[in-house]
């Protein structure tokens, strides 16, 4: 299968040397500056970008038929547009805050919990990320997404969120619940970018042919999941 990588960054490159082992050819390498029109013929692309591109190279894809999957933040004001240019198209996106695994599991136990204690209001909850200090948008996508989650579980209490830049830290996202007589900590680590790389790479096997306006929860959990 041809992959077309959009954005050769850091996560961009370890996708590379991820999907070349997994057995993809590398169709193009697009960055700042490189004319999207070098990924007509690919199978698929990831795109890892920035919020200020994302949506016009989505749009771009759309247009030569190539499905895509959406690693970048920030962008979500646009989602609207951005799905009615895929849908126009005939074409395929995969849109994610977060590829890893385990991230989308943790995810599933965030909202287990919070639908547990919704009934118990002598707890207070919280929501803190570190990521490195390069990262642009905070809260992360992925935090914002998490207590999406506990309001769509039924929880109504306030929950205090934070964020903390620093060093080269890939990720790590916590959810606590506090009371006067105990806490519930629910925390991911991420210990490299590979997970995200992996799961990314699933994603574009899976879209891969399809149309439509999918999310990795669609991936992974929906009626035709894939296997990891």
């Amino acid at each position: 299968m041809k992959l077309a990588i959009v954005g050769y960054g850091r996560m961009g490159q370890r996708i590379e040397q991820l999907a070349v082992a997994d057995g993809w050819t590398i169709h193009a390498r697009i960055n700042s500056g490189t004319d999207l029109a070098a990924a007509a013929g690919a199978d698929v692309a990831v795109e890892f970008t920035n919020a200020a591109a994302v949506a016009a190279n989505i749009g771009a894809l759309a247009a030569l038929r190539v499905p895509v999957v959406v690693g970048t933040t920030g962008w979500l004001g646009q989602l609207a547009h951005v799905e009615a240019a895929v849908a126009s198209a005939g074409s395929a996106m995969v849109r994610s805050a977060n590829y890893s695994v385990g991230a989308q599991l943790f995810a599933r136990v965030v909202r287990d919990a919070a639908r547990l204690l919704s009934a118990h209001p002598q707890y207070g909850a919280w929501g803190w990320e570190i990521h490195h200090g390069g990262k642009q948008d905070a809260p992360s996508g992925t935090l914002l997404a998490l207590v999406d989650a506990m309001r769509g579980a039924g929880y109504a209490h306030a929950v205090d969120v934070s964020s903390s830049r620093a060093g080269a830290h890939p990720g790590t996202h916590e959810i606590g619940f506090d009371s006067l007589d105990d806490t519930i900590t629910l925390r991911h680590t991420a210990r490299s970018r590979d997970g995200f790389a992996r799961g990314a790479l699933i994603a574009a096997r899976w879209v891969a042919g399809r149309s439509g306006v999918f999310t990795f929860d669609d991936v992974l959990f929906g009626p035709h999941a894939a296997t990891t």
